[in-house]
């Protein structure tokens, strides 16, 4: 009986392992054929030296005060117009709402449908203590050991003067274009781009303006960064996650410390598990969606068991599922996160405070919508906080997940070519936004937005984001001009 047992066994193994192997074998490469390009000539310390000028203006942007910086942002105008003559002889340059930017680049043809290539303006501030942690000054605008530094370099005026810089490139050669090119330039990405961005986007509808794409800042070429893989991988963002923050609000008797209340039941107590709960139990994860689709693009480049294991989800699923929720980077791509932010409560040690309050910011999968994280939320802290005891609610600023922007389209395969092209040795996927960008302000004008930067970046680079040493490499600020170039001569009347 056991010899029969053992038999049926092993048959089964083969049988799956056969299976494995085939899947995987039948899973093959993705990316597209294309020869790479001779790297484009570009006068880089010129241009770098132009992206510096740019770095020392502080465009530092503000929720509340519309006028904050507005010499600087004017300052930047002036130096845009001063270093890029031919753009600004030949597109037509409009200011919206103060202090954003609309270029027009007319085309040939004015029937076709015109592209808009996004950037902003403006930039973080400093975080306060940190000044000194830099390697030169965050504002000083230096251009030394082959890199440009100092905050906006990255995020996001590279991206903006190196549209500009390719665009004044081609008026030079007598190039024009078969189709209109938008150049928007938002001066509020940083808090929500409701002056800039939406403000272009609504006076781009108003004329009737429907985009055949959009291209905004958002993922990188990563090196390094994607495990299993051995070459760079270059992400497309395709989709970019919603914003919602819940405000909590617990309630109770407040009293002298030294008779506190049963416990769990002051709002101090409730509110502690109710945050808890939410941590512990957060919404669901899957390799789903865009996910889905970049690791099945990416699976038959990797090597090894990630090959195997991504090639056949259906058996290896559960396993590569734990690994990647294991990581904040990856988890954020399976699930609505949820992201404890805000806590206050009380204001003297002696006394037990009435009321405690607490924001949770979730970042919302496209699939998934507002109405169900609320859902999900007064589901959690009803099982741990009495009726009527602890309120939530949404705080203003929530926003849906962005469309998907189709990958099986003529303009996703328009970046996928030019980036093999810039970028021989990189590969191409679609990827998924997890933060925020100016680019959903033109959902109602266009079915295909992407959010790429043309940048190299490692997992060092990336602590740089928003953070200390913010730094662009020259010879990669080079390559992104070149991106830019080969983007916009690759246009053609019909895509």
């Amino acid at each position: 009986m056991w010899k029969k047992t053992l038999g049926a066994l092993l048959i089964f193994v083969l049988v799956l392992a056969s299976a494995v192997a085939l899947n995987t074998w039948r899973k093959g490469s993705r990316q597209l054929e294309v020869a790479p390009l001779a790297p484009l000539a570009v006068d880089e310390a010129a241009a770098a030296g132009r992206l510096a000028q740019a770095v020392r203006l502080k465009t530092i942007s503000s929720a509340t005060d519309a006028d904050l910086s507005r010499d600087q942002f004017l300052a930047l105008h002036a130096l845009l117009e001063k270093e890029f003559p031919r753009v600004h002889a030949t597109l037509q340059r409009e200011v919206v709402n103060g202090l954003s930017l609309l270029y027009t680049w007319q085309g040939r043809d004015p029937k076709a449908k015109a592209i808009l290539l996004a950037a902003h303006q403006d930039v973080v501030p400093i975080a306060p203590g940190t000044e000194g942690d830099w390697q030169q000054p965050p504002f000083a605008g230096q251009v030394l050991d082959g890199y440009i530094w100092g905050r906006g370099s990255w995020d996001d005026k590279g991206n903006l003067l190196s549209q500009l810089e390719a665009v004044e490139m081609l008026i030079a050669s007598g190039y024009k274009p078969p189709r209109t090119i938008y150049l928007a330039y938002g001066a509020d990405e940083e808090v929500g781009g409701h002056r800039g961005a939406a403000q272009i986007a609504a006076l781009l509808k108003s004329r009737g303006a429907q985009l055949d794409f959009v291209l905004d800042e958002g993922l990188l070429v990563l090196d390094g960064v994607m495990p299993g893989l051995k070459s760079p991988a270059a992400l497309i963002g395709v989709a970019e996650k919603g914003y919602m923050s819940v405000g909590l609000d617990a309630s109770a008797t407040p009293g002298h410390s030294s008779m506190p209340p049963k416990a769990g039941t002051s709002a101090i107590a409730m509110m502690a598990a109710a945050l808890n709960a939410l941590e512990n139990d957060q919404m669901p994860a899957a390799i789903r969606g865009v996910a889905g689709e970049m690791f099945d693009v990416l699976a038959p480049e990797m090597g090894g068991f990630s090959r195997v294991a991504l090639s056949n989800l259906w058996l290896f699923g559960p396993v590569v599922q734990k690994q990647l929720e294991a990581a904040g980077s990856t988890n954020a791509m399976l699930r609505t996160t949820t992201a404890l932010t805000i806590v206050q409560a009380g204001n003297k040690d002696n006394v037990l405070p009435g009321r405690a309050q607490a924001t949770v910011n979730f970042r919302i999968l496209p699939g998934d919508t507002r109405d169900g994280v609320m859902q999900h939320v007064r589901q959690v802290v009803g099982k741990v906080a009495p009726a009527g005891q602890l309120e939530a609610s949404v705080l203003p600023g929530a926003k849906e997940a962005s469309k998907v922007a189709p990958t099986a389209s003529a303009q996703y395969r328009l970046l996928n070519q030019t980036i093999r092209e810039v970028f021989p040795d990189v590969l191409v996927a679609p990827g998924l936004m997890v933060a925020a960008t100016d680019s959903v302000h033109y959902e109602g004008i266009s079915d295909h937005i992407f959010k790429f930067s043309p940048v190299r970046a490692d997992s060092e680079d990336l602590k740089r984001f928003h953070g200390t040493n913010e730094r662009l490499s020259v010879q990669g600020y080079a390559d992104a001009i070149r991106f830019y170039q080969r983007l916009i001569t690759q246009l053609t009347a019909g895509l």
